[in-house]
């Protein structure tokens, strides 16, 4: 057993409707925990959750000091809720999980002992995922436009759940920008990485809070945050319509010559507005969403707010 003076790990867990599962979380964090070391601590982030978690982490941050908990001022989302938890967290190495169950406590000594093999971190790779066919059919099918669009190879199998030098953790709190996504952050990173297959476990009760429209809308914006791929194939898909349009100048004088074409115009014309309004509309929307997002990242705007927090000493009501 390590025995260090300061804070040698820290488990960060994002919580949303978790009531059901804190407590049984935690006693299982620090029945794992204390195999690797006397001093850690465990941060809950409530993510505003509309349950009642937020009672029942203040019970037990008041029970044991090395539990500590934040509670954010509105839903900022999971990996917001994550950096929170990482501004404020002391360890040497930050183990990062879900707080569902699905993401066994009893992985961690395992990820540590893998670390120690020379890795500046360790993402836990889910071998038999125990989420539903919709969920995994989408995790597959978002991982696999994500690699295209980003030129790194992502894998559906892999999320948050991992163990991290703190050098790989003050590298991703460096990067400030208001679109997060852990997993292509961790990545984008660098350093020496490992990865090791865990179990993945049933959820112990209630569905997944993200739903499908949220789901869309975060592969949106990540694809929006860390490619520009989309632009430069509309560039190509111009380039391609273009090339079109030469090719069917000649055919269709060469149709309206022959007096195969009874009534000139009418057709190409009506097919060619609407095909080209379209393009220019998804163009322009798509050029939208790119100056949107570069506009809500020049307010720089806080990535959360703290509405209340507990053992956690030194922490703003206000940051982010």
């Amino acid at each position: 057993m390590i025995n260090n003076k300061g804070i040698f790990l820290s488990v960060i867990c994002p919580v949303y409707q978790s009531e059901a599962t804190i407590i049984e979380l935690v006693a299982r964090l620090i029945k794992n925990l204390v195999v690797i070391s006397s001093n850690f601590e465990i941060i809950l982030v409530d993510d505003c959750s509309p349950d009642n978690s937020w009672d029942f982490i203040k019970e037990m941050t008041a029970a044991d000091t090395r539990v500590h908990g934040m509670r954010l001022s509105r839903n900022f989302g999971q990996h917001r809720a994550i950096t929170a938890g990482l501004d404020c967290c002391r360890g040497e190495y930050i183990v990062i999980m879900d707080c569902d169950l699905q993401d066994r406590p009893e992985e961690i000594p395992a990820l540590f002992a893998e670390l120690n093999k020379g890795y500046d971190l360790v993402m836990a790779r889910r071998i038999n995922r125990q989420d539903i066919w919709s969920k995994k059919l989408f995790s597959r099918l978002f991982y696999k436009i994500l690699s295209y669009l980003t030129n790194t190879k992502q894998d559906s199998s892999v999320a948050n759940f991992g163990i991290y030098n703190r050098k790989v953790i003050n590298a991703v709190l460096s990067m400030r920008e208001s679109i997060r996504y852990f997993p292509v952050m961790v990545r984008w990173v660098g350093f020496r990485i490992g990865y090791l297959s865990v179990m993945h476990a049933e959820r112990p009760i209630g569905n997944s809070s993200y739903v499908l429209n949220q789901r869309l809308h975060l592969g949106l914006e990540v694809i929006l945050a860390y490619s520009d791929k989309p632009l430069i194939l509309t560039v190509k898909l111009g380039l391609i319509l273009s090339g079109g349009t030469f090719l069917f100048i000649p055919i269709t004088l060469i149709r309206y010559w022959r007096g195969s074409i009874s009534q000139p115009g009418y057709t190409s014309l009506i097919l060619s507005i609407w095909f080209f309004s379209g393009l220019l509309l998804s163009v322009l929307g798509m050029i939208g969403l790119y100056i949107g997002k570069t506009f809500e990242q020049v307010k720089n705007r806080p990535l959360y707010i703290t509405d209340e927090i507990t053992n956690i000493a030194g922490t703003s009501n206000k940051q982010g």
